[in-house]
């Protein structure tokens, strides 16, 4: 499924417009030995993103050493929500290096202290606890270990996930996760770790909860044996949600069954859906949900947030991490959090969301047997698939995030089923020019590509 993109430069016309620069070949000649030194000493999988030489970034733009500009619809794979290199999170991180404080474990902290109140101030009662790792896989590690203590006194041992779902790398989050090709490498898989048809994917035939009931009853699970079920807010591989109906059957599920349900918010929270949190389109709280890279916009940090008699279990020292709560990416949290909310930037999400939903349903008219469509507010999943079929068409994807990028419009590869869908997730401070210049873009590639 993954790709290397070429190293061999490709002579492209020159583009200059307000937020894209592109004067010389990409890959640039210059930066093959960069670029050559990277495949040299990293592994084979570093090598699956677009050769662009990241030199600096500023709002919406990504700029190489030799005078390139890109218009970003990856924000860094979903991080950089307020903008590269806010202002306001470069000075909050200036304060920390200069008297300086970069490191302190668990020993107690401001910067960890104010985050976490200031995080609590966004979740709504009862989901007052907060604890700080580093990466959005840990805290989805961290839940299924929370589920499962909570539920071994009750003689709950199974944990439920969707298939397609992506909650990281790390052993326990692939094993949750619902792709089976990252689970090759596992030679035993917990048998009580089982995954349920998701039903927010267009090509999805039956949405009804009816669905999850009967594929449990057909894999053998009591519905007492469920210790928690975990779901993306959306998924990541497709950008699709959850439908409400459906959603509000999940939640009084768990309830009468008395399962824990958690929501993996890493790609959805801090604005990115035109929401503050994802969860809130469904109107359902879970008992715990993941947060993760747009949390900072910029450096390491994620957070499990839950039900106090839930995050209570474990005694003191017993769940701890390292960097937890780490002074310089609570800085950089508490900053991106603040220009979020001096910028009103979950309310501009929204507004761009619909300005995306128009320009992207209009590229769905023109090519409806190439391409199907999911997402929300400053998430979208373009996924191309081969004519007359729903058979994903890696290929065409692929050559579409590869021509943007000589054009001056920066995706990430290609992701999903048959790596064909592009993520199109912009900062959430992209002017709406912006957002109709990148569909256009976008639409004169997908054209090329496409007819």
């Amino acid at each position: 499924m993954g790709k290397s993109f070429p190293l061999v430069p490709k002579k492209v016309a020159p583009v200059r417009t307000k937020f894209r620069r592109i004067a010389t070949p990409v890959p640039v000649p210059e930066s093959l030995p960069l670029l050559e030194k990277l495949r040299l000493y990293e592994p084979r999988s570093m090598s699956g993103q677009p050769p662009v030489i990241w030199d600096h970034a500023s709002g919406v733009n990504v700029f190489d050493p030799y005078g390139n500009m890109w218009l970003d619809f990856s924000s860094g794979v979903l991080v950089t929500n307020a903008g590269h290199g806010h202002p306001l999170i470069v000075a909050r991180l200036r304060e920390l290096i200069e008297k300086p404080l970069l490191h302190h474990y668990c020993f107690p902290a401001e910067p960890r202290a104010t985050l976490v109140e200031k995080l609590a101030t966004f979740s709504p009662d009862p989901l007052k606890k907060i604890f700080l790792l580093t990466t959005g896989a840990e805290t989805v590690e961290c839940a299924l270990k929370l589920c499962r203590t909570w539920g071994k006194p009750r003689g709950k041992t199974v944990f439920v996930s969707f298939e397609g779902a992506f909650h990281g790398r790390t052993l326990g989050a692939q094993m949750v996760g619902g792709m089976p090709a990252l689970k090759e490498w596992i030679p035993h898989l917990d048998p009580e770790i089982v995954q349920v048809p998701f039903p927010g994917d267009p090509r999805c035939q039956d949405r009804s909860f009816a669905v999850f009931e009967k594929t449990l009853q057909e894999k053998g699970i009591a519905p007492e044996k469920v210790c928690g079920v975990l779901s993306e807010t959306y998924q990541g591989a497709t950008a699709a949600f959850l439908p409400s109906e459906y959603a509000w059957d999940l939640r009084t599920w768990c309830d009468h069954y008395q399962a824990l349900l958690v929501f993996d918010e890493v790609q959805a929270g801090f604005g990115r859906t035109g929401k503050f949190f994802g969860f809130e389109h469904y109107g359902i709280l879970p008992d715990l949900f993941c947060l993760g890279k747009g949390i900072s916009s910029s450096l390491p940090l994620a957070a499990v947030i839950g039900r106090p008699e839930v995050m209570d279990l474990y005694e003191p020292g017993t769940m701890t991490s390292t960097h937890s709560g780490s002074p310089l990416c609570c800085a950089a949290a508490l900053g991106s959090i603040e220009a979020i909310e001096k910028e009103n930037l979950v309310q501009h999400a929204a507004e761009m969301g619909r300005v995306f939903e128009k320009r992207l349903g209009l590229l769905l008219e023109r090519f409806p047997d190439r391409l199907l469509l999911c997402g929300r507010g400053l998430v979208w999943g373009l996924m191309f698939v081969k004519a007359g079929s729903l058979e994903p068409d890696g290929d065409a994807a692929f050559e579409v995030v590869t021509r943007c990028m000589e054009k001056g419009l920066l995706f990430f590869a290609p992701v999903g089923p048959g790596a064909a869908t592009i993520k199109i997730s912009p900062p959430l401070s992209i002017p709406e020019e912006a957002v109709h210049e990148g569909c256009d873009v976008l639409t004169e590639t997908v054209a090329e590509v496409c007819q």
